[in-house]
């Protein structure tokens, strides 16, 4: 079974072969010795080093405490985290699935071997409490593909203990400095080892050159957002906070896109495309919307009067909850495994390899990019208008949704014109988002009624109060009329700022 840490750590180098004496420094009372560990590492990768690319490190260790497999992502300078598991033969399914929105198709082969002989020293404090783990690691590289170069080098590494307090670091730093210690110039002792066994000096990374047509702002949006979807794929299955949403988004700006600038990119090529995006949003919405409407519910009950509460309600509400969150990430973990998921993106890679461009895609951005936006703010202003006209009730609230909708649309549109067009593009992505709040917490409302009449149905079977969800159900009622009310204001301000 997986399990994930994170690790916080600095790595160094000095022209001294030692590891200096931190003892007094950041309220350290003692270095204890805890002797030589001997760790042996193979670091995998495809063929090509996409996960080397990503910043991500992927291996098998033996040796110390933590022998087994090691996937760490990169979180911050100096903070990784790194997923766990038990030894194999080959890469654990639970760690493969983690990278599988990069390697695809393609093998995990052994890349290089790193073997360390690490000098470990614990960081106490006067209770003895760790603080932190130094190490002088003396590593031996070897490349285990082309020509199998070799390299050798020392580097220090200080790595805060569980729960410590990064600022730590900060003090260990300085005394480290003034002992002639500098920060390493490789981020890991991979992207040294690659660096010193490739035969010649890794050059930096370079980045996509900056657009200039048409065809360049709406590939350069259309690429983010495919590089979107790849990164947050691991983050999705491990369930960290907002990343379905982040995935989700990403995936209806890609929609968007496609459909938006059809002038640039042919339709006839991408529709298909975009086809494939809505059902992915869709299948990521069954856990969003899931993960969102309980959330919305049990902050509603909580602020109830404890004498409005009759009834095994919060008990009922959490079970409810959690069965179908369960059951909604298992399903979409299968969907980030199939094959229809996969294709997708190798469509897409393949979409911005060699994009169908069309006439005006070679054009200055300004004048396609702009009649693309307004074209898509009209169709939102007719949708509302619509809707604002109708009376209260299901057909208004359809009528709203479908508004939401297209609000999104314009707003991604704008984002991605804000580049070329400049400050109108981003005052109207700006308004458009609060339009969008406004209509999505009104949706959300109408979710949360149809979820309070199921569950006071259920609750009503088993011969239980239903006074409680009546209640809620009022109070979400008063929101959504709330809601509407403020909409009509809210839409003629949007709209004298656009104007103007």
């Amino acid at each position: 079974m997986a399990e994930t840490k994170r690790e916080i750590e600095r790595k160094y180098e000095s022209d001294d072969s030692g590891l200096p004496d931190l003892t007094g420094a950041a309220g350290v009372a003692a270095v204890l010795d805890k002797g030589l560990v001997e760790l042996d590492a193979t670091y995998y990768d495809t063929a090509d080093e996409r996960l080397t690319a990503a910043s991500l490190t992927l291996r098998r260790r033996t040796g110390g405490s933590d022998a087994g497999w090691h996937l760490k992502f990169p979180v911050a300078p100096g903070v990784r985290d790194e997923t766990r598991a038990p030894l194999s033969d080959t890469v654990p399914e639970e760690i493969a699935a983690l990278v599988r929105s990069r390697v695809r198709g393609a093998e995990l082969i052994p890349l290089v071997r790193l073997r360390s002989a690490r000098d470990v020293r614990h960081l106490v404090d006067a209770e003895g409490t760790l603080l932190a783990e130094a190490s002088l690691d003396t590593v031996t590289a070897e490349r285990l593909t082309g020509k199998r170069r070799a390299a050798q080098w020392t580097e220090i590494e200080v790595e805060l203990a569980d729960g410590g307090d990064p600022a730590l670091l900060d003090q260990l730093e300085k005394r480290l400095r003034k002992a002639g210690v500098r920060p390493a110039a490789s981020p890991s002792k991979l992207a040294r080892a690659l660096e010193l066994t490739a035969g010649r000096r890794r050059g930096g990374k370079t980045g996509p050159p900056l657009p200039v047509t048409a065809g360049d702002h709406v590939l350069a949006y259309l690429r983010a957002q495919r590089d979107a979807l790849v990164e947050l794929d691991p983050a999705v299955r491990r369930g960290l906070p907002d990343a379905v949403h982040r995935m989700r988004v990403a995936t209806r700006r890609a929609r968007s896109t496609l459909r938006t600038f059809g002038t640039v990119l042919d339709r006839t090529v991408t529709d298909p495309v975009g086809a494939e995006l809505k059902w992915l949003a869709g299948e990521l919405g069954v856990d969003r919307d899931q993960e969102v409407l309980a959330d919305r519910l049990k902050t509603a009950l909580d602020a109830l009067p404890p004498a409005l509460v009759t009834g095994p309600v919060p008990e009922r509400l959490t079970a409810w909850a959690g069965a179908r969150q369960g059951g909604a990430h298992a399903h979409l973990t299968g969907v980030l495994d199939s094959r229809r998921y996969l294709t997708l993106l190798d469509t897409l890679d393949a979409l911005l390899a060699d994009p169908p461009l069309r006439k005006a895609a070679g054009k200055k951005p300004a004048k396609p990019l702009g009649k693309a936006v307004r074209k898509d703010e009209k169709k939102l202003t007719a949708v509302l208008e619509h809707a604002l006209a109708l009376p209260p009730g299901q057909d208004r609230d359809l009528a709203l949704h479908e508004a939401r909708k297209k609000a999104k649309r314009t707003r991604y549109a704008a984002e991605a014109g804000t580049q070329a067009l400049g400050a109108p593009a981003q005052g109207l992505t700006g308004a458009v988002k609060s339009l969008t709040t406004l209509l999505g917490d009104h949706q959300d409302s109408v979710m949360a009624r149809r979820t309070l009449l199921e569950l006071a149905a259920v609750a009503h079977a088993a011969g239980e109060s239903t006074f409680t969800y009546g209640v809620l159900y009022a109070r979400e009622e008063a929101r959504a009329a709330a809601l509407e009310a403020e909409l009509p204001g809210r839409w003629k301000k949007i709209k004298t700022g656009a104007a103007g």
